[in-house]
Parts: C-alpha cells; sequence; structure tokens
C-alpha cells in the first residue's frame, strides 16, 4: 500500500480513505491501483465485518485525472482494455467492481465532488451515504468515451434505465437530493462519514458468516428468476444453520448479552 490510500481498521470495520486530496482524488495509474490494492486488501483481511469507504471533504473522488489521459489512451490500444485481469474485469473495471465483490457490506462516505470514474466506483459499495453538497455525474461522454468501469452493470442495480440512460447520454451533473429521489444514494447526512461508521459498527456487531452469507445471497439474486432466487436461500440458509457462530447469535438473543463471534 501507499500513502495515496490509508486503511485503518478497529472493532472489525475497515476505514478506507482516497487520500489523494491535493487531485480531489482524481484517478491516474497509480492511484486506481492503489484503490484496487485497498480492496483486495480488507477483502483478505481476517477479522474485518464492514468496510467504509470515503474520499475528502471537497471529493469523494473527482474522476479521471486529465493529465493521465495519454497513459490510459496508450493502455487502450488494440486490446488492452479486453484482457480480464480481475476474475471477470480489467483493471479500470476492478476499481469500482473490488468494492461490490467484497465479501463484506461496504458503505460509501461521500463528500462533494463525485465525477465520471469516482462515480462508477461509489456505484460499488452495498449502501451511499451522501452529504448536502455532495456532486455526481456520469461523466464520461463529455470526452468522447462511455462509462468502461463497470458503472453500467453496477447503476442497474440501483435505478430505472431511462434515468441511467439520460445521466450517461446528457452528462449532467445532479446533486444529493436528486441522487436520493433517483435510488443513487441511500441516505443524505451532514455528516456521511460518521453515519457510515455507525452502521457499519452495527453490521459489524452481528455474526461475520451471517454478515458475508447475506451480501453473497443478495449479490446472487439481483438478477436471477425467481425459482433460481428461491434456490440460492435455502442453499446459503443450509449452510449458516447450525454453525457455531449462528448458535452464539441465538443463545446471546435469548441471554440478552453480546454475542462473542469467532471469525
Amino acid at each position: 500500500m501507499t500513502d495515496r490510500v490509508t486503511i485503518d481498521i478497529q472493532d472489525h470495520v475497515a476505514l478506507v480513505t482516497m487520500n489523494r486530496h491535493d487531485k480531489m482524488n482524481a484517478l491516474d495509474p497509480d492511484q486506481i491501483d492503489a484503490i484496487i490494492a485497498a480492496g483486495q486488501e480488507v477483502s483478505a483481511t481476517k477479522g474485518v465485518r464492514a468496510v467504509v469507504l470515503t474520499g475528502g471533504p471537497k471529493a469523494f473522488c473527482a474522476g479521471l485525472d486529465m493529465a493521465s489521459m495519454a497513459n490510459i489512451a496508450q493502455d487502450a490500444q488494440g486490446d488492452g482494455l479486453m484482457p480480464r485481469t480481475h476474475g471477470i474485469a480489467n483493471k479500470f473495471q476492478a476499481t469500482a467492481m473490488v468494492w461490490a465483490e467484497c465479501p463484506v457490506p461496504v458503505i460509501a462516505a461521500i463528500n462533494g465532488h463525485t465525477l465520471g470514474g469516482g462515480f462508477q466506483i461509489a456505484l460499488g459499495p452495498d449502501i451511499r451515504i451522501a452529504a448536502p453538497d455532495a456532486r455526481f455525474s456520469v461523466m464520461e461522454l463529455k470526452w468522447g468515451i462511455v462509462p468502461d468501469m463497470g458503472g453500467l452493470h453496477l447503476a442497474r442495480r440501483l435505478m430505472r434505465g431511462d434515468i441511467l440512460r439520460r445521466l450517461t447520454y446528457t452528462a449532467e451533473t445532479f446533486g444529493a437530493e436528486q441522487a436520493l429521489h433517483w435510488g443513487v444514494v441511500t441516505e443524505i447526512t451532514d455528516d456521511p462519514l460518521a453515519r457510515a461508521m455507525e452502521l457499519a459498527t452495527a453490521i459489524a456487531g452481528k455474526s461475520p458468516d451471517a454478515i458475508r452469507a447475506a451480501k453473497r445471497l443478495i449479490s446472487e439474486t439481483e438478477q436471477t428468476s425467481p425459482a433460481d432466487t428461491l434456490l440460492a436461500e435455502s442453499r446459503i440458509q443450509q449452510e449458516l444453520i447450525g454453525t457455531a457462530n449462528q448458535m452464539e447469535a441465538v443463545m446471546a438473543g435469548l441471554q440478552k448479552r453480546a454475542p462473542n463471534f469467532t471469525d
């Protein structure tokens, strides 16, 4: 890890902070690598039960660092974007997908500019908490390109197709209230980081097995048929019932005490 992205883990919650504040967390190759590395690290760290992803006071992430456009364009020449280097994704897509694929819930705490690639990264987490001043845009068409960091796949989980088309075609900027109305953000609050940490702490108090299973179940069934969804519910529930952490959750509830889970 570099100082481009910092990780602080306390009480089973990982706080991941994009730390290129002088550039509003704009995405150059090093920043992209650091974000992916942070996502991979917290995903693999034993004991992490929830993640909060945030940026700075003026920007969650302002999108592509235009000074890096030439380097990124060179990477895209020929089949440069086609190899699947990170599971089903290429490197650029992994910047957002690493949060969707994280095995535990991820909450984005959003202030200020969340534009282009930054907007797509914000779509990866499970929950988005935005400040009233947050500003969003699917900005790629302004530069003659299309969203290519997993945003179209991730956005379909949240918003209607006509809204997604409008925002993509126009590259317009919209505020937090409109984002809430369209389903892009979960809630608006004056202190997104404090609220995100509050939610993450509540999640981290649940059985780590159930937390991971719930995220896997929701992710697997977002676009599956009713039959496949019901089958997935049964399969994942069968894996949980009778395990040590599941029994501890029951006993703690019956005995009215804090549970003592094992990771």
